[in-house]
């Protein structure tokens, strides 16, 4: 039995659906009907009350007050779909009629469910109530939608699919977290666009994805491109993506085991940690969204947390993905203290450390952080991540690394230079420093309209930087202090 019927079997009065997606619910009612052997109307203000299966709605019950009067008298056992009857429940003579079916409508097998994009209860209906959460399309959904939408099409006209079933399995992935109507116009765009369904439409649906992602408020979607910069050095973290990289597969779940949670990564400004994170994804062949924790706050109480729920219902809808919380300190900050926030920033962290405990959808958290006295000491504590890695500043050998990287990056070519020489002048920088160096190298040739660049402007350069670690070395060290020993070393 499902969530819907079971609600209904329950005799819950009050059932209420925020979602765009009408035609979903009328279908998920009907099934739980029939299981049930209930009958079905529906209401709308255009329309009135109306049997579902006849094409003849009640006599004058377009009006609320009338719908619910007829309700109210009727007494048989059903289930009332009032679509956007909500801006009604302002009206106080409304909301106590509603309050008197509701009450009422155990003894009679009577369910009333309110469905709209978006609904605030009124206080005196809100312990009659339940909610009830329509899902997304899974991906198996996905692909009856797919297949559908084209056949629907080719009955006016000869449309092409050339869809592999690989292919379709990945049409369906790059939809998830789509609405059903909404994946149904991607495939209809894909099509007429050029009366062929292909490989060459996977990219359209990541666009729409993107869209959609981006509507939130509270997330941004990155496309991570295969020319993304290498990730210099950083051995035992790469090792360790590789291991976990197996626990998105169908093998794992059949061996019970759950999608990895994330990692926290900690370390010196500009030492990769943000490259890191795309690295992942990329590696793991995952899309990757932002949340940025300037975004969750809101002037009104209650709407930070609401904004935080959303970005990870709205994660959870495109799973599997990986989840990148830059300076996730500055998300939480606060959260150590309830004075200086009226205790926003401990109920946000609450909240994300019960959602990382709970979450059974594959939603990879990426989480950086530089400053480690704003972070609480609950997200340091082993289980809430997988790991904890900490990235120092670049050794020798990655310093080397990250040198062929960037020059390579910029069309240079590495065995031209004397890479052990800036690798000895480069101790101390960090991947960032060394990367900026570079740059100013190469605008230096520029401006001077040389023809290349050396070694020795690249020298020069480093000669002529102070890196962080010289200008806060006292910084630097308490940070490698503190991080000895409680944070396994990313290299």
């Amino acid at each position: 039995m499902d969530d819907l019927q079971l609600l209904i079997k329950s005799r819950h009065p009050i059932v209420y659906v925020e979602t765009d997606e009408e035609d979903r619910v009328v279908h998920a009612l009907e099934v739980a009907c029939q299981g049930l052997g209930l009958a079905l109307f529906t209401w709308s203000v255009t329309s009135g009350v109306r049997r579902l299966g006849t094409d003849q709605p009640i006599y004058d019950t377009q009006e609320p007050a009338k719908a619910l009067q007829h309700i109210h008298v009727s007494r048989l056992p059903a289930v009332y779909l009032l679509q956007d009857f909500h801006p009604y429940l302002t009206e106080p003579r409304l909301v106590r009629l509603f309050r008197e079916i509701a009450q009422t409508a155990t003894k009679l097998c009577i369910t009333l469910v309110l469905s709209a994009p978006k609904l605030e209860l009124p206080v005196e209906l809100r312990k009659l109530a339940a909610r009830f959460e329509l899902k997304l399309p899974d991906e198996e959904e996905l692909r009856q939608v797919i297949l559908e939408t084209f056949r629907e099409l080719n009955r006016a006209r000869n449309y092409t699919n050339r869809l592999e079933m690989n292919e379709l399995v990945q049409l369906a992935r790059n939809l998830k977290g789509l609405t059903a109507a909404e994946a149904c116009r991607v495939v209809s765009r894909c099509v007429l666009d050029d009366n062929v369904l292909d490989s060459a439409d996977l990219a359209h649906a990541i666009s729409m994805k993107k869209e959609r992602v981006e509507q939130s408020g509270t997330l941004e979607y990155f496309d991570v491109r295969s020319d993304l910069p290498s990730l210099g050095g950083l051995r035992s973290l790469k090792a360790w993506l590789r291991r976990f990289a197996a626990g998105f597969s169908d093998k794992a779940r059949q061996m019970g085991l759950r999608p990895p949670r994330g990692i926290l990564l900690v370390g010196i400004q500009g030492c990769g940690k943000s490259l890191a994170a795309k690295t992942i994804a990329l590696e793991w062949k995952l899309p990757l969204v932002r949340l940025d924790p300037a975004q969750l706050f809101d002037k009104y109480v209650g709407e930070s947390e609401k904004n935080l729920r959303q970005a990870f219902e709205t994660a959870e809808a495109i799973s599997p993905v990986v989840l990148w919380i830059d300076e996730i300190e500055k998300a939480f900050a606060g959260a150590s203290s309830s004075e200086s926030d009226a205790g926003l920033g401990r109920r946000l962290f609450g909240s994300f450390l019960t959602w990382m405990q709970e979450k059974k959808d594959a939603v990879f958290v990426a989480a950086t952080a530089n400053d480690l006295t704003a972070l609480p000491p609950e997200l340091q504590r082993k289980g809430r991540f997988d790991e904890i890695f900490f990235i120092d500043l670049p050794d020798a050998e990655e310093r080397r690394e990250i040198f062929g990287i960037h020059l390579r990056q910029r069309h240079q070519q590495p065995e031209q230079f004397d890479l052990e020489a800036v690798t000895v002048a480069s101790e101390g920088f960090s991947g960032a420093e060394i990367e900026q160096a570079l740059v100013a190298g190469l605008y230096g040739i520029l401006a001077e309209n040389a023809e290349a660049l050396t070694t020795e402007r690249v020298l020069n350069e480093l000669r002529n930087t102070v890196p962080l670690s010289g200008s806060r070395r006292e910084y630097v060290e308490k940070f490698r202090q503190y991080a000895k020993g409680r944070f396994l070393p990313a290299r």
